[in-house]
């Protein structure tokens, strides 16, 4: 039940455009939210929607991923085994600053006399578009027009064309282009989701330089010892006479441009941006690689540049768009709002990971600092479904980036008394990163998170070898750390318990015996004894090489397994409910109904302790347990599982409208699902949590993803078998989406009662529709009626 009321901006500012999203006049009242709403980035690269002249601003934010500073977390009363350094994604030199001054007055938005206005985000062309006509007070008109990309298919390139015209006169212009470091980085007070902020100078001064057009700064972070430069080189074409000075120290750098415009001359200035980052390698090595970036640039020019990303974005959306119109729009309803939606939620989700190569993804992206930065359970169980069947070598490339962590997450078992690997809860680094271990460190399902979207991705795209190297060893560490915390319970009859665990939910902290944890512990070690047993029974060199690596031993598969198979699944039977732990039904119902809407979230409203004394659920727990493993649970179980914990979820996280959604199409609550649906797609455009200022929300993001698959299409693909039991809701009068799997592509397309399933890359494959099997043919559809489900009751 979502307690949060949508804000949507005006659509008289902000058009719908089902490609685009437009700002058709400076609002300073959505400032903040637009530097959302209008970020780029590639997933190594990100850039807030700061102004060109980079002010006026709430938060400039220019992000590299993984580049941090680490900090010691300080307690007042330490334990043994407590997370002892905090790590912050940093925000970096911003060298997107463009000065304009006319007759030497400066060009200022909030006072300018504007006669035009027009930014957009084309999501076609991967860019940040802006076009301006000023008036001055001396009457002169100046058209300045700007485009900005972060290159998609060159990780360390952004670059800014910029034009200014005057219409009707001849005038003095200078353009200054600025890099700045040092930049201001969030600090929350309040918030505790917002990043801590430093009282120190972060970013050290390296080497830097100005020659000719050409600026290079260098920093070395204080703490972490990460290293990065920023450089930047200009391009001018223009018919009026111009000189060129720059200037360079430390923290500042600047290219200005004095032209003598002519009248309808226009200046034309191309800023050309690299940055380079290192956790090792010296700030020379850096400038050097800067440079070749930069002289391959100057050399190739912006156009290039437009028609790679134009092409990159052309690739992207064959592969994952989803097409969707509905009775409103033809009802004069918001045109295409939906279609808008989840358009941008899918763009955002490509800028936070499409060159996210050695990193994971942020949990805001690379749009804000919010969450410092840090990588979560979010990228497995909501990202992951949606790049594994759009784009599989970015879901590979970020279960490898779990894999480098393994060593760490080893030693952070250890720390918490336990054998095999523990994976941290919240990290850039590698180490726990989470001062607050009931809602953090106790999270250990993250194990079997990680650890269940490994077993997709590979039923998904067929890669065994990654399954049988990485994932092994993964499994095996796992599977043990799972095996040493659990135990035999004489007072649950010798099944195998979890105890002192937290759950998805954290309003519900160190229980015992969280379903969600217990069932996709057993879901872990399952899938490693399967593996092991194939590796040893079919593959020996490989089995071999994984006991050298890990020291396996036999007599730990049998435990595994027996473990597994005693599993402690909580259930109560007089509700006809798992109950979310052992002790979740003894506690006192929270009155959600009768709150007002000012005291949500709860987190920043009231004590933990009164939150934890209390049956009420930040986000879905045993309603995700029973998407993520659907097979497990009856018809009637979902039914009353969702009726049951329904009232009880505030809304309170991002990720829970989505998969309530999901569920609530299976159960025949289409309403609900409606409902959560709309919730889940315009959690951001709608600024649903009051707080898009701080950047996306990129797991609720994914699952507007799974909203269409999974709820409206109905699929269903545990073990790799695809299924699919459509439910379009009567709003809604088409959908359409590709899916690539095991290599092939599947396009599948609803309108009204009918579904039609084509495959357009491979020979065959075999699905089902509504339980009944087909083997799809290359190039020939397949189309199937839509069967009403029946209610459970």
């Amino acid at each position: 039940m979502i307690r949060h009321e949508t804000l949507n901006p005006p659509t008289h500012i902000y058009p719908i455009n089902e490609w685009k999203i437009i700002e058709t006049e400076f609002y300073p009242r959505f400032q903040s939210q637009a530097e959302t709403l209008f970020s780029i980035g590639n997933g190594y690269l990100g850039m807030r929607g700061n102004h060109d002249e980079g002010i006026p601003h709430s938060q400039t934010g220019t992000y590299i991923n993984g580049f941090h500073e680490t900090w010691p977390l300080v307690y007042s009363e330490r334990a043994f085994g407590f997370a002892k350094t905090g790590q912050t994604m940093l925000n970096v030199t911003d060298a997107k600053i463009l000065k304009l001054y006319i007759d030497d007055e400066p060009f200022y938005l909030p006072t300018a006399s504007l006669q035009l206005f027009e930014r957009t985000l084309d999501m076609q062309e991967g860019a940040l578009k802006r076009r301006i006509l000023w008036e001055t007070a001396a009457g002169k008109q100046v058209l300045i027009e700007s485009k900005r990309l972060v290159s998609l298919p060159h990780r360390h390139v952004a670059a800014i064309s910029y034009q200014v015209t005057i219409l009707n006169a001849n005038a003095p212009v200078v353009i200054s282009s600025e890099v700045v470091g040092n930049q201001k980085n969030q600090t929350g007070l309040v918030d505790p989701r917002h990043a801590k902020g430093f009282q120190y100078k972060v970013l050290e001064p390296q080497e830097y330089y100005a020659d000719k057009m050409r600026l290079m700064l260098t920093h070395r972070t204080d703490h972490s010892g990460m290293t990065m430069v920023c450089g930047v080189d200009h391009l001018i074409r223009t018919e009026s006479d111009y000189t060129c000075k720059s200037e360079c120290d430390g923290d500042f750098g600047k290219v200005v441009f004095s032209v003598n415009a002519k009248k309808k001359k226009t200046i034309q200035i191309y800023k050309f941006i690299t940055y380079h980052s290192s956790r090792h390698a010296p700030t020379t090595e850096l400038v050097t690689r800067a440079e070749r970036t930069l002289e391959r640039l100057i050399d190739k020019g912006f156009d290039p540049l437009v028609c790679g990303q134009r092409e990159y974005m052309d690739d992207f959306w064959q592969r994952s768009d989803i097409h969707i119109r509905s009775k409103a729009e033809s009802d004069g309803g918001h045109q295409h709002e939906i279609q808008q939606a989840i358009r941008w939620n899918l763009f955002q989700i490509l800028q936070a990971s499409g060159r996210a190569e050695g990193t994971g993804i942020p949990a805001k992206g690379l749009t804000g600092q919010t969450y410092e930065g840090h990588y979560f359970w979010d990228i497995e169980i909501y990202i992951l479904p949606f790049l594994v069947y759009t784009a599989p070598d970015i879901a590979r490339n970020l279960l490898r980036f779990r894999y480098s962590m393994l060593d760490r997450a080893r030693a952070r078992a250890r720390q918490l008394n336990l054998k095999g690997a523990l994976y941290p809860w919240r990290t850039i680094n590698g180490e726990e990163a989470s001062a607050y271990y009931a809602a953090g460190t106790a999270q250990y399902h993250i194990n079997a998170d990680i650890m269940y979207a490994l077993k997709k991705y590979v039923d998904i795209s067929d890669d065994k070898a990654l399954l049988y190297n990485e994932g092994a060893e993964m499994l095996v560490e796992t599977a043990r750390m799972w095996e040493d915390l659990g135990f035999y319970s004489e007072r649950k009859k010798g099944k195998f318990c979890i105890h002192g665990v937290t759950g998805p939910d954290e309003y519900t902290t160190v229980v015992n015996n969280n379903a969600y944890t217990n069932v996709m512990a057993r879901e872990n070690l399952f899938f490693a004894v399967k593996t092991v047993m194939e590796l040893r029974d079919n593959y020996p060199e490989h089995y071999v090489n994984l006991q050298h690596r890990t020291d396996l031993q036999p007599e730990e598969i049998d435990a595994w397994l027996n473990a597994a198979n005693n599993t402690y699944i909580p259930f109560e039977e007089p509700l006809g409910i798992h109950p979310q732990d052992d002790d979740f039904l003894e506690l006192e119902k929270w009155d959600i109904e009768s709150m007002p809407k000012d005291q949500f979230p709860l987190l920043l409203n009231y004590h933990p302790l009164v939150i934890y004394r209390h049956q009420v659920i930040k986000q879905a727990d045993v309603v995700l347990a029973m998407l993520l493993l659907n097979h497990i649970f009856t018809d009637k179980q979902k039914k009353r599982n969702f009726e049951y914990y329904d009232p009880l979820t505030t809304g309170d996280s991002s990720l829970s409208a989505c998969i309530q959604s999901i569920i609530a199409a299976e159960i025949g609550e289409i309403e609900k699902a409606i409902e959560y649906a709309r919730f889940a797609v315009l959690m951001d455009l709608a600024d649903i949590g009051g707080n898009m200022a701080d950047g996306c929300h990129i797991a609720s993001m994914g699952g507007t993803w799974m909203v269409v698959a999974y709820g409206f299409a109905g699929m269903r693909d545990y073990n790799g078998r695809i299924s699919f039991n459509p439910k379009l809701p009567e709003p809604i009068d088409e959908l359409r989406f590709p899916l690539q799997i095991r290599g092939k592509r599947l396009v599948v397309e609803i309108i009204h009662n009918e579904v039609t399933y084509l495959l357009k890359e491979g020979i065959e494959l075999e699905i089902m529709h509504q339980g009944q099997t087909h083997i799809l043919q290359k190039g020939k559809p397949l189309v199937c009626k839509i069967k009403a489900s029946k209610r459970s009751s």
